[in-house]
């Protein structure tokens, strides 16, 4: 059976195995398992690199010649093979067939490949691999799994995120692992160690920005339409992500509608800075209970557009929502949204 990702360090520290097979199509996972080979031989005094890439043309007596060659320093090697599709074809499986029945013992084979289709997992080569050596393969990660994934990857970093900030960063990222990757190594560069909130991930997105997207929610609250669209402009002309004006006029719309309907728990202001707890707490009183289910279908909608799950304009539901925010209105809502509704809107 093939190892996952994450266990391949923990293997790595029991002994080098003479061959490696890395098959997948995550090219971040598949790029930090090579690495972790890598570093793996080099620490074993595998000094030595022979790269041999699958092209047209390409001579499979290359694999047995470099299994039979003497290294010019007498030192030991990694053979990295790079096949590409995972189709070696009839000749590349008996290579490498005959590479893995008798590996040399200075040399590492590091073979990595696409996704191998289950024709090419039955084949002769790949249990001859599986007797001598490891598999690892590369899976894309599903959304729990990606969570954990970027959790553990700023823990690492010494950063220890909330479920806000970990929600804003996925939102970001959109299950781009390379993204992910450098989002944390920006975050850990640009924050201390310790807590990571969602505020802390804005900030350091946003970066220099003229505008900051806690200006908008504090003009919303505050009642100044005006404002709330002069400074929701003025992030649009500066290239802010749409996700994260969302992510903080989402926010304060569902704490908003928990005030108006009177269910919002006893830790609902934890960490929440006494100005902003002002100003959401007089916003809450422009928003009675009847309304509150339709502040929380129109920050939803607005949530679902910024994310391509629903048609409209990431910008035009923005400035929506940041006008209902203050208690105004632009333009009617959205046919569709008064269905999703269901009568709620007046």
């Amino acid at each position: 059976m093939p190892l996952k990702p994450r266990q391949l360090e923990a293997q790595l520290r029991t002994g080098l195995k003479p061959a490696y097979l890395l098959s997948g199509d995550e090219p971040l996972q598949l790029g930090e398992a090579a690495d972790a080979v890598r570093r793996a031989a080099r620490e074993q005094g595998y000094t030595e690199r022979v790269v041999l890439t699958l092209e047209p043309g390409f001579d499979w007596n290359r694999l047995a010649d470099e299994a039979a060659s003497m290294s010019l320093f007498a030192e030991r090697r990694l053979i990295e093979l790079r096949l590409g599709t995972g189709k070696p074809g009839q000749p590349g499986g008996a290579a490498l067939l005959a590479y893995l029945e008798r590996p040399p013992e200075d040399a590492v084979l590091l073979i990595q490949s696409a996704r191998l289709e289950r024709s090419t997992t039955a084949s002769r080569w790949v249990k001859a691999l599986e007797k001598v050596g490891t598999w690892v393969a590369v899976w894309p990660l599903g959304p729990a799994e990606t969570r954990q994934w970027l959790s553990a990857r700023l823990r690492a970093r010494g950063l220890e995120p909330d479920d806000a900030a970990l929600t804003l960063l996925l939102d970001r990222v959109e299950g781009n692992l390379l993204a992910a990757a450098q989002e944390v190594e920006k975050l850990s560069l640009l924050r201390p160690p310790g807590a990571l909130g969602g505020d802390a991930v804005v900030e350091a997105v946003t970066g220099n920005a003229r505008y900051e997207v806690s200006d908008l929610a504090e003009a919303a609250l505050a009642g100044d339409g005006a404002r709330a669209v002069r400074v929701l402009e003025g992030l649009r002309g500066e290239g802010v992500e749409p996700t994260l004006v969302a992510w903080s006029l989402v926010r304060e719309a569902r704490l908003l509608a928990q005030l108006a309907r009177g269910t919002a728990g006893d830790g609902v202001w934890r960490g929440v800075p006494p100005r902003r707890r002002s100003l959401v707490e007089r916003a809450s009183k422009r928003w009675p209970a009847a309304r509150a289910p339709w502040l929380v279908r129109l920050a939803a909608r607005a949530d679902r557009v910024i994310k391509g799950q629903a048609a409209g304009d990431p910008w035009d539901e923005l400035l929506q929502l940041s006008l209902v925010l203050s208690g105004r209105a632009l333009f009617p809502p959205a046919t569709a949204l008064a269905v999703e509704t269901k009568g709620l809107v007046r």
